[in-house]
């Protein structure tokens, strides 16, 4: 057992609290929903980036490289300045949904390099510019390139000219718990002597303003060098910093006189130390206390050189020399340690470069944990210091979600582009965190389900946006395959985890039925379900021709979650034969919407075209009429999903659910038959439950493989290519409602514009695909082959396909044989300078033609599953 093993351990039995700190910081937290007050709901502009150095925080803070204790009560980040910025960098900075041309969008460098799953060793980078940060040109070129243009970054700007930046890392290393050191190391790459503000700060998230009765904690002076903290619920602890700063105070509280122009407020606020030390005010407290502080320190640096800052947050102030030696050797053991544990992760044959993504990939799921705050019925009702919220807010957005009471460390998709939970992205989150910490993927599946995220009705919350949208039900997926992934590293499967969250799952199921199977029978629709802009029409919006749709995807998506909880239940079962019922009543359930989603209705018309070979969303018009929606996309891929072997020798001992198994085959031919070889046993005796037969997979698989369609060079498309040059068009009213393929960034402004399901290759769907053919393998065995890419002869097993997809998707990431890695396009910095090209940014979604990273540039979240991949290629 390595280190990092031990101490996972020692985490999970509650031993040692080694999760308590960690990069709970988010990296934004202003434009968000949560501090929205505004009438209209609109949270960019209630509070802007210019507004959120003055205003204090109701929900979560933000910063840069910043730590927390799980609660948010202690927060640590960076603040730096280059004298000649406007502000203090405080945060990252970049455009909002309506300013980006493509939505929001972060425009700053940074890297998650390194952490372990307890954060005992964390590495982050940020390249901050020597001249002044180009704010406004990023805010204009933006605007005039519009929704046909690409976006404008900052190093568009040229502000990277010359190497004139600094690259500066901020890590971290426990000693104990509660005992946090930290090196900062700025490192000047350009060509002559540059000076830089460095400003470690620490604060208190602010409790006190609201109206409550929680005590105001208080930071202040016990030695030049020394910052004492002491709030209520950890009591005293000391920020340590060596003896070149000045210590600055001030306090965590709005800034009322430059938001609103009152001049009753607190003396000393949140951007006191922004004002004193770029404008020289007298805004900082002479008294040094608060509850914000920072250690100030002037730094001159030449070309080349690195200057090291150390601090030290610990619970215990007796400690001797704590920034001497002892500090570089607890460094110095914590890194050595985390390369143990990750050794024992990573497999040994991948290549150097290979390790270095797989290990990066980690680091940006780790460094995505965010403390998240939301009581929806507080957010609803006002605090009692502040002023009432407007009128109608109690029917506004979120409204039906009262119960909701969110105080817990979350796996973000992206903490600045996206810094809210999102259901279905944290489901696919947990599978590549559980390759390195189980417990805590499981913990982020059972939190879903309780009873104050999970809605009493038993619809699992979104997105804070709006919390009742649909997203795709993987819930379950989810906790089997972390089941099963801790099972093989542990040699036992979590049971306890496993029921528990079973049961909670019978009621969201019992949602989706009740509520998106319009007519009762088995067809089910959903919205967008995810996948944003992919049909002609907003799918979550009223359709212009009335009626509603008969989603192909909201139907796969229910077979496969059938089948996910017909598989936990027969786990179950193995141990307590009570589940063989419930086993059987998911069975059952797969073979009605297997049998509805194959069906011709009276007019000859269903999802699946027989003359196509492909399954398409159907248009129920209000007259009854149905009309196919002829786009090939993910949406006719999805039914795929629907699919799993069922081993004799588990059938076998399980008597109850074999024998209702067997009645049903033999008297509800009418359903059996709907699915594929029910009564034919493939390899190993296995049956197969899927929506598609033999002959429909291979005719589905032809357009999936063929490289003018679907298969890109790194993975399939989400929208076949094959619309680039026939468009799908749809008249309706007068109005023409057009699909086109769009490999990048989208063109148009259905769910703000800021992702693309029309052309670009996404990871979690390619990743079910993958495991998709994995499955059909297991039971077809290796005489059923196709022909990959279709048209060229060459013919793979699908295990071969599913390998080759596989290695696809993960070249995106990897040096190809000009040392070039796709992720970064066309950029020369990214792929020739050596301080740049073995950063690697995981992307949203990617280039359908070129590999090129798109969308959100921190979504390690479901783009982590690259580590799962690679984990594969290397077993």
């Amino acid at each position: 057992m390595t280190s990092e093993e031990f101490r996972l351990e020692e985490s999970r039995d509650r031993k040692s609290h080694w999760k308590r700190w960690g990069p709970y910081v988010s990296e934004r937290a202003w434009g968000t929903v949560r501090e929205d007050y505004s009438a209209g709901g609109t949270a960019w502009e209630y509070l802007p980036h210019d507004h959120a150095r003055s205003r204090a925080y109701r929900w979560n803070e933000d910063g840069l490289a910043g730590i927390c204790d799980r609660h948010q009560k202690i927060c640590f980040s960076l603040a730096l300045w280059n004298g000649r910025d406007p502000i203090l960098k405080e945060r990252l900075f970049g455009l909002t949904g309506n300013e980006g041309n493509h939505g929001e969008d972060v425009k700053e460098c940074y890297y998650y390099l390194d952490s372990t799953p307890t954060h005992s060793y964390m590495k982050y980078l940020y390249k901050y510019p020597q001249a002044a940060f180009p704010y406004e040109q990023l805010c204009t070129e933006n605007r005039k390139l519009g929704r046909q243009g690409r976006e404008f970054e900052l190093a568009d700007t040229g502000v990277f000219a010359d190497n004139r930046y600094f690259d500066v890392f901020v890590e971290y290393a426990k000693a104990s718990p509660d005992d946090i050191l930290v090196r900062i190391q700025i490192a000047n790459r350009g060509p002559e002597t540059a000076e830089l503000h460095v400003l470690p700060t620490v604060w208190f998230r602010n409790t006190w303003s609201w109206g409550g009765s929680d005590p105001v904690p208080n930071l202040r002076a016990a030695s030049p060098c020394v910052i004492e903290l002491d709030e209520p619920q950890y009591g005293k602890r000391w920020l340590l910093t060596d003896g070149r700063a000045d210590l600055l105070f001030t306090g965590n509280d709005t800034n009322l006189q430059r938001l609103h122009g009152f001049t009753g407020g607190p003396q000393y606020v949140k951007d006191g130390i922004n004002d004193h030390v770029v404008h020289g005010a007298p805004t900082v407290n002479p008294e040094r206390t608060g509850t914000k502080a920072a250690a100030h320190h002037r730094l001159t640096i030449g070309a080349g050189e690195t200057a090291t800052i150390r601090l030290r947050l610990l619970d215990d102030a007796s400690i001797n020399d704590a920034l001497g030696a002892e500090f570089d050797r607890i460094f110095d053991e914590r890194l050595r340690e985390a390369d143990q544990f990750y050794e024992a992760v990573i497999p040994a044959d991948l290549s150097e470069d290979a390790r270095n993504v797989m290990r990066q990939s980690f680091a940006g799921l780790l460094w995505s944990k965010q403390f998240y705050h939301y009581v929806v019925e507080d957010w609803l009702r006002g605090d009692a210091n502040c002023p009432p919220p407007p009128a109608g807010r109690e029917n506004g957005r979120n409204h039906e979600w009262g119960h909701l009471y969110n105080a817990d460390v979350i796996s973000m998709p992206d903490k600045w582009e996206y810094p809210w939970y999102a259901a279905w992205d944290l489901a696919f989150h947990c599978v590549p965190l559980a390759l390195v910490d189980s417990e805590f993927a499981k913990e982020q599946l059972a939190l879903m389900v309780r009873e104050w995220y999970m809605h009493p009705n038993g619809q699992l919350p979104a997105y804070e946006w709006a919390f009742g949208d649909v997203n795709p039900p993987v819930h379950a997926w989810a906790a089997w395959r972390v089941y099963k992934i801790e099972k093989k590293r542990r040699g036992v499967g979590d049971r306890a985890f496993l029921e528990r969250v079973f049961h909670k799952l019978l009621l969201n199921f019992t949602w989706w039925v009740n509520r998106k199977d319009t007519e009762g029978r088995n067809i089910f629709q959903g919205g967008f379900l995810g996948l944003d802009n992919i049909g002609v029409f907003d799918r979550s919006a009223p359709l212009p021709t009335g009626g509603f749709l008969e989603q192909a995807d909201g139907t796969g998506w229910m077979a496969m979650y059938s089948l996910n909880l017909l598989a936990i239940a027969m786990e179950l079962a193995s141990e307590d034969p009570c589940y063989e019922d419930v086993a059987s009543k998911f069975w059952e359930h797969f073979l009605y919407i297997a049998k509805a989603i194959n069906h011709l209705g009276n007019d000859g018309v269903g999802m699946w075209d027989e003359h196509d070979g492909f399954f398409y969303d159907v248009l129920h018009s209000p007259d009854g009429a149905h009309l196919p929606l002829k786009i090939r996309s993910m949406v006719g891929l999805i039914p795929l999903f629907a699919v799993e072997t069922l081993e004799s020798s588990v059938v076998d001992k399980l008597s109850g659910f074999k024998r209702r198994l067997e009645w049903f085959v033999e008297h509800r031919k009418d359903l059996a038959a709907n699915v594929a070889s029910m009564n034919e046993p493939g390899e190993g005796e296995r049956r197969l439950l899927s929506i598609v037969n033999g002959d429909q997979l291979r005719r589905v698989l032809r357009f999936l493989l063929d490289e003018t369609e679907f298969l890109s060079p790194y993975g399939i498309r989400a929208l076949s290519r094959v619309h680039h040059e026939h468009p799908f068009v749809l008249p309706v009213g007068g109005t023409e409602y057009r699909v086109d393929y769009e490999p990048g960034e989208s063109s148009t402004g259905l769910f703000g514009g800021n992702s693309n399901w029309r052309g670009p290759v996404w990871f979690p769907v390619n990743y079910l695909i993958i495991e998709s053919l994995q499955k059909f393998h297991h039971y077809l065995g290796d005489d059923y082959k196709v022909e990959c890419p279709t048209g060229s002869g060459n013919y793979l097993t699908l295990w071969g396909v599913a390998a080759e997809l596989s290695r696809r998707l993960t070249r995106i990431f990897l040096r190809d044989g000009d040392g070039r890695r796709p992720v970064h396009g066309a950029s020369r910095q990214y792929q020739n300078d050596a301080n740049w090209k073995d950063l690697v940014l995981f992307y949203e979604y990617f280039h359908g033609d070129d590999g090129s990273g798109v969308g959100a540039s921190h979504q390690t979240g479901w783009t982590g599953l690259v580590s799962k991949l690679l984990q594969q290629s290397g077993e």
